[in-house]
């Protein structure tokens, strides 16, 4: 048996959650693949797979074996690629996630800088607002805002974005703007689902802090849903200057009590806390974290 393909043919099974589209990936049939697997599985002694006609996932020692054999692979291609006098970090494949709206804007044209200047490198790039699972998703690098952080993560600061108070100038000719922070419970607050702090506010400004209610009709889990709805006119929210910098300059939305800012939308890099990280994993942040932190609308750590 050939450990190492039996291993490429195990780890990539577990991240695609499919034998076929490994196989594809493989250049292989599903047959084939799925033979190289049950053998891996004999010579163990141990299931590592759970299959079924709709689905496949790891057993719990298939998880813990992952782990480890994810690890070995990319170990034995940094050995390989210093052997031969090249470096390891400039070929492979990089699973990289990051929030629908950051990834959108300006995560996704990075990466394709970043491709360009290192042709032998694959990225496979997931947009979407839930925290992800770095370790059981095979997430290798992943683009978080917010403070609130995976435990089985290391994390790198990159920036933070202060956060305004923004409405677009339809809806204040329509609604007086608010002259305090105490005369937001009148206006409809448009905020993201789900935050812990539900509809209490806090406001920094020169003369300290204050939280208020603020009410509103309508709640989203999604940043671009968000930013739409306020220049709508739907209403007033609270954005990190990254997301609505350019409304702002182009005069679609304007700044409300310009004195006061809610808490800065911290930005990190984050990479699973395991034993083994890709020396491209290492690159990837090395090459996105500035250009992050010059974003229009950024300030770097």
């Amino acid at each position: 048996m050939n450990t190492l393909r039996s291993l490429q043919c195990f780890v990539r099974a577990v991240e695609l959650g499919s034998l076929s589209a490994a196989a594809r990936e493989q250049h292989t049939s599903q047959s084939n693949l799925s033979k190289i697997v049950a053998a891996l599985e004999a010579e163990l002694g141990v299931r590592l797979l759970e299959r079924s006609t709709a689905s496949l996932a790891p057993t719990v020692p298939g998880q813990r074996f992952y782990l480890r054999a994810k690890g070995v692979l990319e170990e034995y291609a940094e050995a390989v690629a210093d052997a031969r006098g090249e470096t390891a970090a400039s070929s492979g494949l990089l699973r990289v996630n990051a929030p629908v709206a950051l990834g959108q804007f300006a995560l996704n044209g990075m990466v394709q800088e970043f491709l360009a200047a290192y042709p032998e490198m694959e990225v496979e790039l997931i947009l979407n607002d839930r925290m992800a699972d770095l370790v059981e998703e095979g997430v290798d690098v992943a683009l978080r805002l917010g403070s609130d952080l995976p435990l089985n993560a290391v994390a790198r600061k990159v920036a933070s974005s202060p956060r305004w108070l923004v409405a677009s100038p339809a809806y204040l000719k329509a609604h007086p703007a608010p002259l305090r922070p105490e005369d937001l419970p009148a206006h409809n607050y448009i905020r993201f689902a789900w935050l812990p702090s539900g509809d209490r506010l806090t406001l920094h400004g020169e003369k300290g802090s204050v939280t208020v209610p603020a009410h509103g009709r309508f709640r989203v889990n999604n940043a671009l849903a968000i930013r739409d709805s306020l220049e709508g006119g739907a209403g007033i929210g609270l954005c990190p200057a990254w997301l609505v910098q350019d409304l702002i300059a182009r005069r679609k939305l304007r700044r409300v009590l310009r004195g006061w800012e809610g808490d800065a939308q911290e930005v990190h890099l984050l990479y699973p806390s395991r034993r083994y990280q890709p020396q491209r994993a290492r690159l990837f942040m090395d090459f996105v974290q500035p250009r992050i932190a010059q974003l229009p609308g950024m300030k770097p750590v």
